[in-house]
């Protein structure tokens, strides 16, 4: 797994436990795939200028514990026991601030292009690997931002297919992933 150090995070309030994982969808411009744009994003790194769509992220600081490209290869950007920058306003079950409870893990898409098997795949272990890290996570804490968010989100969206994901995390038996 590749690392990079987003200096978008802050300490999770004491005591707190992770105990969920919030999947997101993102490309940037909309509808392009390739890294680049979303990595130097959350690094702080992103040129505003570098294509129309951008003017609204000027000063926007934003990052995610992990982002899942298309071949399914993962970056890490915050450490688990960091509060990344995901979420925003949100609510699960009554508690709001879910960055401060929970894992964000974004993954290389939009609202109108399938996600790849590599992606089902490698976010399935990711999960996995949290999961085995943080005992109290179970499936069903597992959400999109679209949950957390209603009306504001709607991210991972249509395009994810939860029964795929949900079989395939069932299916994983091999956490090679080392997470920080």
């Amino acid at each position: 797994m590749r690392q990079l150090h987003s200096p978008h995070h802050n300490a999770r309030p004491d005591g707190m436990d992770i105990d969920m994982i919030v999947l997101h969808a993102i490309s940037l411009p909309a509808g392009q795939f390739k890294t680049g744009h979303i990595e130097n994003l959350f690094m702080g790194q992103l040129d505003c200028t570098a294509h129309p769509s951008f003017g609204s992220l000027h000063g926007v600081k934003v990052s995610a514990h992990f982002v899942v490209d298309r071949k399914g290869s993962v970056t890490q950007f915050v450490p688990c026991d960091r509060r990344a920058w995901h979420a925003g306003i949100s609510e699960w079950e009554g508690r709001s601030g879910c960055n401060d409870f929970a894992i964000g893990i974004e993954m290389i898409g939009d609202e109108h292009t399938p996600f790849t098997t590599a992606q089902y795949r490698e976010t399935a272990r990711l999960c996995k690997t949290l999961m085995s890290r943080y005992p109290v996570i179970s499936p069903q804490r597992i959400v999109g931002h679209q949950d957390i968010a209603p009306g504001r989100k709607w991210d991972p969206g249509k395009q994810w297919d939860w029964q795929h994901f949900r079989r395939s995390l069932a299916h994983i038996r091999n956490l090679e992933l080392e997470v920080l």
